[in-house]
Protein backbone atom coordinates (compact mmCIF):
# COMPACT_ATOMS: atom_id res chain seq x y z
CA UNK A 1 0.00 0.00 0.00
CA UNK A 2 1.33 3.56 -0.81
CA UNK A 3 2.01 5.90 1.95
CA UNK A 4 1.44 9.58 1.00
CA UNK A 5 3.10 12.48 3.58
CA UNK A 6 2.46 15.84 3.79
CA UNK A 7 5.74 18.22 2.84
CA UNK A 8 7.59 18.87 5.70
CA UNK A 9 10.39 21.07 6.91
CA UNK A 10 13.46 21.75 8.39
CA UNK A 11 16.68 20.50 8.80
CA UNK A 12 15.72 16.60 7.86
CA UNK A 13 13.16 17.99 4.86
CA UNK A 14 15.12 16.01 2.36
CA UNK A 15 14.54 12.98 3.73
CA UNK A 16 10.79 12.93 4.72
CA UNK A 17 9.65 14.83 1.77
CA UNK A 18 11.54 11.82 -0.62
CA UNK A 19 8.94 8.78 -0.91
CA UNK A 20 9.26 5.97 1.69
CA UNK A 21 9.52 3.19 -0.29
CA UNK A 22 12.31 5.10 -2.65
CA UNK A 23 13.89 5.26 0.54
CA UNK A 24 13.91 1.77 1.67
CA UNK A 25 15.11 0.71 -1.39
CA UNK A 26 18.16 3.20 -1.33
CA UNK A 27 18.23 2.01 2.60
CA UNK A 28 18.65 -1.42 0.93
CA UNK A 29 21.31 -0.44 -1.76
CA UNK A 30 23.39 1.33 0.45
CA UNK A 31 23.65 -1.47 2.86
CA UNK A 32 24.12 -4.09 0.44
CA UNK A 33 27.35 -1.39 -0.58
CA UNK A 34 28.50 -1.12 3.01
CA UNK A 35 28.25 -4.83 3.98
CA UNK A 36 29.83 -5.90 0.62
CA UNK A 37 33.07 -3.20 0.88
CA UNK A 38 33.52 -2.82 4.29
CA UNK A 39 32.26 -6.24 5.74
CA UNK A 40 32.65 -7.30 9.24
CA UNK A 41 33.75 -3.89 10.40
CA UNK A 42 29.95 -2.35 9.64
CA UNK A 43 28.75 -4.97 12.26
CA UNK A 44 28.46 -2.16 14.84
CA UNK A 45 25.43 -0.71 12.87
CA UNK A 46 23.29 -3.58 14.21
CA UNK A 47 21.86 -1.86 17.31
CA UNK A 48 19.97 0.62 14.80
CA UNK A 49 18.54 -2.52 12.78
CA UNK A 50 17.25 -3.82 16.04
CA UNK A 51 15.61 -0.87 16.84
CA UNK A 52 13.78 -1.39 13.82
CA UNK A 53 12.21 -5.04 15.19
CA UNK A 54 11.46 -3.94 17.80
CA UNK A 55 9.83 -1.47 16.70
CA UNK A 56 7.32 -3.71 14.63
CA UNK A 57 6.96 -5.82 17.48
CA UNK A 58 5.59 -2.98 19.51
CA UNK A 59 2.81 -2.48 16.88
CA UNK A 60 2.07 -5.68 16.17
CA UNK A 61 -0.69 -7.21 18.57
CA UNK A 62 -2.43 -3.43 18.52
CA UNK A 63 -2.89 -3.17 14.91
CA UNK A 64 -4.13 -6.64 14.63
CA UNK A 65 -6.83 -6.26 17.84
CA UNK A 66 -7.82 -2.56 16.51
CA UNK A 67 -8.18 -3.36 12.46
CA UNK A 68 -9.68 -6.78 13.01
CA UNK A 69 -12.49 -6.03 15.11
CA UNK A 70 -13.16 -2.81 12.64
CA UNK A 71 -13.04 -5.18 9.99
CA UNK A 72 -15.31 -7.49 11.04
CA UNK A 73 -17.61 -5.43 12.84
CA UNK A 74 -17.96 -3.08 9.37
CA UNK A 75 -19.52 -5.93 7.40
CA UNK A 76 -23.42 -5.22 8.59
CA UNK A 77 -25.38 -8.44 9.02
CA UNK A 78 -28.19 -7.21 7.24
CA UNK A 79 -26.11 -6.18 4.31
CA UNK A 80 -24.92 -10.31 3.96
CA UNK A 81 -27.63 -11.72 1.86
CA UNK A 82 -27.20 -13.98 -0.54
CA UNK A 83 -24.39 -11.34 -2.84
CA UNK A 84 -22.68 -10.83 0.72
CA UNK A 85 -22.36 -14.45 1.67
CA UNK A 86 -21.26 -15.71 -1.97
CA UNK A 87 -18.62 -12.50 -1.67
CA UNK A 88 -17.59 -13.69 1.27
CA UNK A 89 -17.16 -17.12 0.38
CA UNK A 90 -15.11 -16.73 -2.99
CA UNK A 91 -12.85 -14.09 -1.37
CA UNK A 92 -11.76 -16.60 1.40
CA UNK A 93 -11.71 -19.51 -0.54
CA UNK A 94 -9.14 -17.73 -3.29
CA UNK A 95 -7.38 -16.46 -0.16
CA UNK A 96 -6.65 -19.72 1.02
CA UNK A 97 -5.64 -21.24 -2.65
CA UNK A 98 -3.53 -18.32 -3.09
CA UNK A 99 -1.58 -19.00 0.20
CA UNK A 100 -1.16 -22.68 -1.00
CA UNK A 101 0.32 -21.42 -4.53
CA UNK A 102 2.45 -19.21 -2.97
CA UNK A 103 3.99 -21.91 -0.39
CA UNK A 104 3.81 -24.45 -3.37
CA UNK A 105 6.02 -22.00 -5.64
CA UNK A 106 8.41 -21.33 -2.20
CA UNK A 107 8.76 -25.19 -1.83
CA UNK A 108 9.25 -25.21 -5.85
CA UNK A 109 12.15 -22.66 -6.30
CA UNK A 110 13.08 -23.22 -2.46
CA UNK A 111 14.37 -18.86 -1.69
CA UNK A 112 17.14 -18.81 0.61
CA UNK A 113 18.42 -22.65 0.68
CA UNK A 114 21.89 -22.90 1.73
CA UNK A 115 22.07 -19.12 2.70
CA UNK A 116 22.91 -20.24 6.34
CA UNK A 117 21.81 -17.35 7.87
CA UNK A 118 21.91 -19.13 11.36
CA UNK A 119 25.22 -17.74 11.43
CA UNK A 120 23.81 -13.97 11.62
CA UNK A 121 22.41 -13.67 14.95
CA UNK A 122 21.51 -16.02 17.75
CA UNK A 123 18.05 -17.85 16.27
CA UNK A 124 15.78 -18.71 19.48
CA UNK A 125 16.77 -22.26 19.17
CA UNK A 126 18.20 -24.62 16.90
CA UNK A 127 15.33 -26.65 16.66
CA UNK A 128 11.76 -26.09 16.52
CA UNK A 129 9.52 -28.41 18.79
CA UNK A 130 5.80 -27.76 17.09
CA UNK A 131 2.72 -29.29 18.60
CA UNK A 132 0.25 -31.35 16.37
CA UNK A 133 -2.21 -29.70 13.85
CA UNK A 134 -4.72 -30.66 16.20
CA UNK A 135 -3.12 -28.93 18.74
CA UNK A 136 -2.29 -25.71 17.02
CA UNK A 137 -5.80 -25.53 15.91
CA UNK A 138 -7.19 -25.70 19.21
CA UNK A 139 -4.91 -23.16 20.37
CA UNK A 140 -6.92 -21.14 17.85
CA UNK A 141 -9.65 -20.49 20.65
CA UNK A 142 -8.33 -19.03 23.73
CA UNK A 143 -9.13 -20.01 26.57
CA UNK A 144 -8.13 -16.24 28.22
CA UNK A 145 -8.04 -13.83 25.72
CA UNK A 146 -6.18 -11.23 27.66
CA UNK A 147 -3.54 -13.74 28.46
CA UNK A 148 -2.72 -14.50 24.69
CA UNK A 149 -1.82 -10.92 23.78
CA UNK A 150 0.36 -11.30 26.68
CA UNK A 151 1.65 -14.11 25.54
CA UNK A 152 1.76 -13.44 21.96
CA UNK A 153 -0.74 -16.23 20.66
CA UNK A 154 -1.44 -14.16 17.38
CA UNK A 155 -3.79 -16.97 15.83
CA UNK A 156 -6.40 -16.77 19.24
CA UNK A 157 -5.68 -13.34 19.07
CA UNK A 158 -7.00 -13.56 15.41
CA UNK A 159 -9.68 -15.29 16.55
CA UNK A 160 -11.55 -14.03 19.19
CA UNK A 161 -10.83 -10.41 17.80
CA UNK A 162 -12.79 -11.53 14.68
CA UNK A 163 -15.53 -12.49 16.97
CA UNK A 164 -15.83 -9.63 18.85
CA UNK A 165 -16.35 -7.82 15.75
CA UNK A 166 -18.66 -9.71 14.51
CA UNK A 167 -20.95 -9.46 17.28
CA UNK A 168 -20.14 -5.91 17.36
CA UNK A 169 -21.73 -5.59 13.86
CA UNK A 170 -24.68 -7.74 15.18
CA UNK A 171 -25.72 -5.19 17.81
CA UNK A 172 -24.93 -1.96 15.67
CA UNK A 173 -28.11 -3.71 14.02
CA UNK A 174 -29.93 -3.94 16.50
CA UNK A 175 -33.73 -3.29 16.62
CA UNK A 176 -32.99 -1.35 20.43
CA UNK A 177 -31.73 2.45 20.05
CA UNK A 178 -30.27 1.54 23.35
CA UNK A 179 -28.19 -1.13 22.25
CA UNK A 180 -27.37 0.07 19.04
CA UNK A 181 -26.24 3.74 20.56
CA UNK A 182 -23.72 1.74 22.79
CA UNK A 183 -22.23 -0.50 19.90
CA UNK A 184 -21.53 2.73 17.91
CA UNK A 185 -19.76 3.50 20.99
CA UNK A 186 -17.70 0.66 21.09
CA UNK A 187 -17.08 0.74 17.05
CA UNK A 188 -16.08 4.15 17.48
CA UNK A 189 -13.54 3.86 20.13
CA UNK A 190 -11.90 0.50 17.73
CA UNK A 191 -12.03 2.75 14.72
CA UNK A 192 -10.44 5.41 16.65
CA UNK A 193 -7.50 3.73 18.31
CA UNK A 194 -7.28 1.61 14.56
CA UNK A 195 -6.86 5.21 13.20
CA UNK A 196 -4.36 6.18 16.02
CA UNK A 197 -2.57 2.49 14.83
CA UNK A 198 -2.20 3.73 11.34
CA UNK A 199 -0.66 6.70 12.58
CA UNK A 200 1.48 5.48 14.49
CA UNK A 201 2.58 2.42 12.08
CA UNK A 202 3.59 5.73 9.40
CA UNK A 203 5.58 7.20 12.26
CA UNK A 204 7.64 3.69 12.72
CA UNK A 205 8.22 3.01 8.93
CA UNK A 206 9.73 6.45 8.88
CA UNK A 207 12.34 4.65 10.56
CA UNK A 208 12.41 2.11 7.82
CA UNK A 209 15.20 2.84 6.01
CA UNK A 210 17.70 3.39 8.38
CA UNK A 211 16.66 0.25 10.36
CA UNK A 212 17.02 -1.54 6.71
CA UNK A 213 20.11 0.02 5.86
CA UNK A 214 21.51 -1.63 9.30
CA UNK A 215 19.86 -4.86 8.78
CA UNK A 216 20.83 -5.52 5.18
CA UNK A 217 24.45 -4.74 5.91
CA UNK A 218 24.85 -6.95 8.90
CA UNK A 219 23.32 -9.87 6.33
CA UNK A 220 25.17 -9.06 3.36
CA UNK A 221 28.64 -8.40 5.92
CA UNK A 222 27.89 -11.53 6.59
CA UNK A 223 27.02 -13.03 3.51
CA UNK A 224 28.64 -11.74 0.96
CA UNK A 225 27.32 -11.70 -3.04
CA UNK A 226 25.72 -14.94 -2.18
CA UNK A 227 22.87 -13.39 -1.05
CA UNK A 228 21.88 -11.71 -4.42
CA UNK A 229 20.61 -14.95 -5.57
CA UNK A 230 17.43 -15.50 -3.07
CA UNK A 231 16.45 -12.01 -3.53
CA UNK A 232 16.11 -12.48 -7.38
CA UNK A 233 14.14 -15.69 -6.05
CA UNK A 234 11.72 -14.19 -3.89
CA UNK A 235 10.92 -12.18 -6.62
CA UNK A 236 10.53 -14.21 -9.32
CA UNK A 237 8.50 -17.11 -6.93
CA UNK A 238 6.11 -14.50 -6.37
CA UNK A 239 5.55 -12.94 -9.91
CA UNK A 240 4.88 -16.60 -11.04
CA UNK A 241 2.72 -17.68 -7.99
CA UNK A 242 0.58 -14.49 -8.87
CA UNK A 243 0.64 -15.32 -12.77
CA UNK A 244 -0.57 -18.88 -11.61
CA UNK A 245 -2.98 -17.30 -9.64
CA UNK A 246 -4.44 -14.97 -12.19
CA UNK A 247 -4.20 -17.51 -14.79
CA UNK A 248 -5.52 -20.40 -13.64
CA UNK A 249 -7.97 -19.31 -10.34
CA UNK A 250 -9.51 -16.32 -11.45
CA UNK A 251 -9.77 -17.11 -15.07
CA UNK A 252 -10.80 -20.94 -14.30
CA UNK A 253 -13.66 -19.39 -12.14
CA UNK A 254 -14.62 -16.97 -14.88
CA UNK A 255 -15.02 -19.65 -16.99
CA UNK A 256 -16.64 -22.07 -15.13
CA UNK A 257 -19.54 -19.17 -15.35
CA UNK A 258 -19.33 -18.79 -18.99
CA UNK A 259 -17.30 -15.45 -18.64
CA UNK A 260 -14.88 -14.63 -21.41
CA UNK A 261 -11.20 -14.74 -19.74
CA UNK A 262 -9.40 -12.90 -21.81
CA UNK A 263 -12.03 -10.33 -22.44
CA UNK A 264 -12.43 -10.23 -18.50
CA UNK A 265 -8.26 -9.29 -18.33
CA UNK A 266 -8.67 -6.64 -21.31
CA UNK A 267 -11.28 -5.12 -19.84
CA UNK A 268 -9.96 -4.91 -16.28
CA UNK A 269 -6.70 -3.73 -17.47
CA UNK A 270 -7.35 -0.02 -16.11
CA UNK A 271 -7.75 -0.87 -12.58
CA UNK A 272 -4.98 -3.42 -12.45
CA UNK A 273 -2.29 -0.57 -14.23
CA UNK A 274 -3.65 1.70 -11.41
CA UNK A 275 -3.34 -0.93 -8.80
CA UNK A 276 0.37 -2.03 -9.95
CA UNK A 277 1.38 1.96 -10.25
CA UNK A 278 -0.36 3.36 -6.85
CA UNK A 279 -0.03 -0.02 -4.10
CA UNK A 280 -3.30 1.22 -3.12
CA UNK A 281 -6.28 -1.14 -3.61
CA UNK A 282 -8.28 1.69 -1.76
CA UNK A 283 -7.02 4.04 -3.92
CA UNK A 284 -8.14 2.19 -6.94
CA UNK A 285 -11.62 1.63 -5.54
CA UNK A 286 -13.54 4.36 -7.94
CA UNK A 287 -11.34 3.30 -10.70
CA UNK A 288 -12.29 -0.51 -10.19
CA UNK A 289 -16.49 0.78 -9.95
CA UNK A 290 -16.15 2.73 -12.91
CA UNK A 291 -14.55 -0.53 -14.87
CA UNK A 292 -17.30 -2.98 -12.88
CA UNK A 293 -20.30 -0.39 -14.24
CA UNK A 294 -18.77 0.55 -17.39
CA UNK A 295 -16.67 -2.59 -18.76
CA UNK A 296 -18.30 -5.42 -17.52
CA UNK A 297 -21.88 -4.72 -17.10
CA UNK A 298 -21.79 -5.43 -13.12
CA UNK A 299 -25.46 -3.89 -11.53
CA UNK A 300 -24.70 -0.87 -8.84
CA UNK A 301 -26.59 -3.02 -6.30
CA UNK A 302 -23.73 -5.97 -6.70
CA UNK A 303 -20.12 -3.92 -6.98
CA UNK A 304 -21.44 -1.24 -4.90
CA UNK A 305 -21.23 -3.72 -1.88
CA UNK A 306 -18.37 -6.24 -3.43
CA UNK A 307 -15.78 -4.37 -4.07
CA UNK A 308 -15.58 -2.07 -1.04
CA UNK A 309 -15.72 -5.66 0.47
CA UNK A 310 -13.35 -7.13 -1.42
CA UNK A 311 -10.90 -4.13 -1.01
CA UNK A 312 -11.01 -4.40 3.15
CA UNK A 313 -10.62 -9.10 3.12
CA UNK A 314 -9.90 -10.17 -0.38
CA UNK A 315 -5.89 -10.15 -0.06
CA UNK A 316 -5.34 -12.91 -2.84
CA UNK A 317 -1.44 -11.14 -4.08
CA UNK A 318 -0.15 -10.54 -0.40
CA UNK A 319 -1.41 -14.16 0.41
CA UNK A 320 1.11 -15.30 -2.17
CA UNK A 321 3.56 -12.93 -0.83
CA UNK A 322 3.31 -14.47 2.72
CA UNK A 323 3.53 -17.91 1.51
CA UNK A 324 6.62 -17.53 -0.45
CA UNK A 325 7.88 -15.42 2.01
CA UNK A 326 7.09 -17.71 4.70
CA UNK A 327 9.15 -20.32 3.23
CA UNK A 328 12.44 -18.37 2.19
CA UNK A 329 12.59 -17.50 5.89
CA UNK A 330 12.56 -21.12 7.31
CA UNK A 331 15.06 -22.16 4.61
CA UNK A 332 17.44 -19.01 5.06
CA UNK A 333 17.70 -20.15 8.38
CA UNK A 334 18.16 -23.71 7.79
CA UNK A 335 14.56 -24.69 9.61
CA UNK A 336 12.01 -25.39 6.53
CA UNK A 337 8.46 -25.37 7.05
CA UNK A 338 6.86 -28.75 8.07
CA UNK A 339 3.61 -29.41 6.65
CA UNK A 340 1.76 -28.70 10.43
CA UNK A 341 3.55 -25.39 9.93
CA UNK A 342 2.49 -24.85 5.83
CA UNK A 343 -1.04 -25.22 7.21
CA UNK A 344 -0.91 -22.35 9.68
CA UNK A 345 0.60 -20.51 7.51
CA UNK A 346 -2.40 -20.58 5.34
CA UNK A 347 -5.00 -20.67 8.40
CA UNK A 348 -3.09 -17.36 9.66
CA UNK A 349 -3.34 -15.89 6.32
CA UNK A 350 -6.57 -16.18 5.39
CA UNK A 351 -8.07 -14.69 9.15
CA UNK A 352 -5.74 -12.18 8.92
CA UNK A 353 -6.66 -10.87 5.73
CA UNK A 354 -10.26 -9.58 6.80
CA UNK A 355 -7.44 -6.65 8.44
CA UNK A 356 -4.78 -5.83 6.53
CA UNK A 357 -6.44 -3.82 3.81
CA UNK A 358 -6.50 -0.99 6.34
CA UNK A 359 -2.71 -1.00 7.19
CA UNK A 360 -0.44 0.71 5.40
CA UNK A 361 2.72 -0.82 5.38
CA UNK A 362 0.28 -3.68 5.63
CA UNK A 363 1.60 -6.80 3.73
CA UNK A 364 5.12 -6.71 5.60
CA UNK A 365 3.30 -6.06 8.92
CA UNK A 366 1.28 -9.07 8.59
CA UNK A 367 3.81 -11.33 7.30
CA UNK A 368 5.65 -10.70 11.06
CA UNK A 369 2.59 -12.60 12.40
CA UNK A 370 2.50 -15.41 9.90
CA UNK A 371 6.17 -16.03 10.88
CA UNK A 372 5.39 -15.65 14.37
CA UNK A 373 2.48 -18.32 13.95
CA UNK A 374 4.90 -20.90 12.73
CA UNK A 375 7.65 -20.15 15.57
CA UNK A 376 9.76 -17.99 13.71
CA UNK A 377 9.87 -15.15 15.86
CA UNK A 378 11.38 -11.47 14.55
CA UNK A 379 13.25 -10.64 17.54
CA UNK A 380 16.32 -8.36 17.39
CA UNK A 381 19.51 -9.36 16.67
CA UNK A 382 18.62 -13.05 15.09
CA UNK A 383 18.73 -14.61 11.78
CA UNK A 384 14.70 -14.55 11.42
CA UNK A 385 15.19 -10.97 11.63
CA UNK A 386 17.98 -10.65 9.30
CA UNK A 387 15.68 -12.97 6.71
CA UNK A 388 12.85 -10.63 7.39
CA UNK A 389 14.81 -7.02 6.70
CA UNK A 390 15.86 -8.73 3.03
CA UNK A 391 12.34 -9.25 2.53
CA UNK A 392 11.34 -5.55 3.40
CA UNK A 393 14.05 -3.93 1.55
CA UNK A 394 12.32 -5.68 -1.97
CA UNK A 395 8.95 -5.11 -0.53
CA UNK A 396 7.96 -1.86 -3.10
CA UNK A 397 8.57 -4.35 -6.03
CA UNK A 398 6.97 -7.61 -4.42
CA UNK A 399 3.69 -4.83 -3.36
CA UNK A 400 3.18 -3.67 -6.81
CA UNK A 401 2.14 -7.22 -8.18
CA UNK A 402 0.46 -8.29 -4.97
CA UNK A 403 -1.82 -5.19 -5.35
CA UNK A 404 -2.78 -5.13 -8.92
CA UNK A 405 -3.71 -8.90 -8.28
CA UNK A 406 -6.09 -7.88 -4.70
CA UNK A 407 -7.93 -6.02 -7.58
CA UNK A 408 -8.40 -8.56 -9.87
CA UNK A 409 -9.29 -10.65 -7.45
CA UNK A 410 -12.32 -8.01 -6.08
CA UNK A 411 -13.54 -7.51 -9.77
CA UNK A 412 -13.26 -12.01 -11.11
CA UNK A 413 -15.46 -11.99 -7.51
CA UNK A 414 -17.33 -9.43 -8.43
CA UNK A 415 -18.40 -10.44 -11.86
CA UNK A 416 -19.18 -14.25 -10.88
CA UNK A 417 -20.90 -13.25 -8.46
CA UNK A 418 -23.35 -10.91 -10.32
CA UNK A 419 -23.72 -13.45 -13.11
CA UNK A 420 -25.08 -16.49 -10.48
CA UNK A 421 -27.36 -13.72 -9.87
CA UNK A 422 -28.39 -12.43 -12.72
CA UNK A 423 -27.14 -8.85 -12.18
CA UNK A 424 -24.85 -9.12 -14.89
CA UNK A 425 -25.59 -7.33 -18.46
CA UNK A 426 -25.30 -9.94 -20.87
CA UNK A 427 -25.31 -7.03 -23.78
CA UNK A 428 -21.70 -6.37 -22.55
CA UNK A 429 -21.07 -10.03 -23.15
CA UNK A 430 -22.17 -10.83 -26.67
CA UNK A 431 -20.45 -11.35 -29.58
CA UNK A 432 -20.33 -7.75 -30.67
CA UNK A 433 -19.41 -6.47 -27.88
CA UNK A 434 -16.79 -9.01 -27.42
CA UNK A 435 -15.47 -7.74 -31.32
CA UNK A 436 -15.80 -4.34 -30.58
CA UNK A 437 -13.83 -4.50 -27.20
CA UNK A 438 -10.92 -5.92 -28.69
CA UNK A 439 -10.79 -3.82 -31.64
CA UNK A 440 -10.28 -0.73 -29.13
CA UNK A 441 -7.92 -2.72 -27.31
CA UNK A 442 -5.88 -3.15 -30.14
CA UNK A 443 -5.97 0.63 -31.46
CA UNK A 444 -5.31 1.88 -27.66
CA UNK A 445 -1.87 -0.90 -28.03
Amino acid sequence: MAITATKKKGLFAWYFNTNLLTRILIGMVLGIVAGMVFGKSILWVSPFGDILVRLLKMIVMPVVIFTLVVGAASIHPSRLGRIGIKALGWYMLTSAIAVAIGLACGNLFRPGSGMSLGDVGAAAGKTLTQPSLLDTFMAVIPTNPFESVTSGNILAVIFSSIIFGMALAHLRDNKKERIRNAAATVFSFFEGCAEIMYKVVQWVLQYAPIGVFALIAVVFAKQGAQAFGPLATITASVYIGLAVHLLVVYCGMLAVYGINPLQFLIRIREAFVTAFVTRSSGATLPVSMEVADEKLGVSKGVYSFTLPLGATINMDGTAIYQGVCAVFVGLAIGMPLTFNQQLTVIATAVLASIGTAGVPGAGAIMLLLVLDSVGLKVEPGSAVAAAYAMILGIDALLDMGRTGMNVAGDLAVTTVVAKSEGELDPAFWDDSALGAQAGQAVEKA
